[in-house]
């Protein structure tokens, strides 16, 4: 595992947290796609930063609070600051944080429109390379029970938590070809079809959700009940309301398949 990007690079990097830098380079190439999707939409209204604002902010605040409560003995768990300052953080905590945020920021400004559109392949771009970030210096995943995987020395082994000398799943890798194949078919395709208004973001979201149900199989989190972690016991009641929305939106033709064509384009 590398901590620093000396460790990963060489001592001619930065010593820089590794985790952080990639989250960093996503935050920072979303930022770009959004911007190019906001001029593309033809979107000027000013109030569109306070709904980045509120969904940095959201992201920020739940990714961290969403795993708190590790015990049922409330005791045992953090202090707030705490958790907020040193906790773990939870992707999917952030996922559900950034979307609050972003409602609570257009009842603060008043903004109505849907803003889903403009959301979607910023954050699965973001996903894409963040999750480097996690591919360096986290738990790979279980036991591959085959010749193929990461294998961790014992001291990379020791500091994740995990065994040594055994091909582990690359479950990140999972997750970034995962996003990285989300944020071309939100690009290059569901962006020019007539869909509903905020509509492409609900279908990354719940494609996220069925493919990290399953992959959390593999991830080698601790099970917490009736053989599942955390994250499923989450996505397990999450999952059925996202994919009910989206069967409901598609009953009322919010899904046709006809090519969409915006004013922007229609006079390049």
């Amino acid at each position: 595992m590398f901590p620093t990007l000396q460790d990963l690079l060489g001592p001619w990097a930065p010593p820089l947290e590794t985790h952080g830098f990639f989250v960093a380079l996503g935050l920072s190439a979303a930022g770009i796609v959004f911007l190019i999707e906001r001029r593309r939409r033809g979107v000027t209204d000013p109030r569109v930063a306070y709904l980045v604002l509120g969904a940095l902010l959201g992201a920020a605040i739940l990714s961290r609070l969403g795993t708190w409560a590790q015990h049922i003995d409330l005791t045992k768990n953090r202090d707030l600051v705490s958790q907020l300052t040193h906790g773990n953080a939870s992707i999917l905590s952030a996922l559900v944080g950034a979307w609050l945020g972003v409602h609570v920021a257009k009842k603060i400004v008043g903004y109505r429109e849907r803003s889903g559109d403009l959301f979607a392949p910023a954050v699965a771009i973001a996903m894409a390379i963040g999750r480097f970030g996690c591919l360096f210096t986290e738990r790979p995943g279980t036991p591959t029970g085959a010749d193929w995987g990461i294998v961790l020395d014992p001291a990379a082994a020791a500091r994740v938590g995990s065994t040594a000398g055994v091909p582990l799943h690359p479950s990140f890798i999972y997750e970034i070809a995962f996003h990285a194949a989300a944020f071309c078919l939100l690009w290059f395709w569901l962006r020019h079809r007539d869909i509903a208004a905020g509509e492409t973001l609900t279908l990354y979201i719940a494609a996220y959700g069925i493919f990290r149900f399953f992959v959390e199989f593999v991830r080698g989190n601790d099970v917490a009940w009736l053989g599942l972690t955390r994250p499923q016991l989450f996505l397990i009641v999450t999952i059925p309301l996202l994919l009910a929305r989206i069967v409901w939106k598609a009953r009322r033709g919010a899904f046709p398949l006809i090519p969409r064509r915006i004013p922007s384009e229609q006079h390049a």
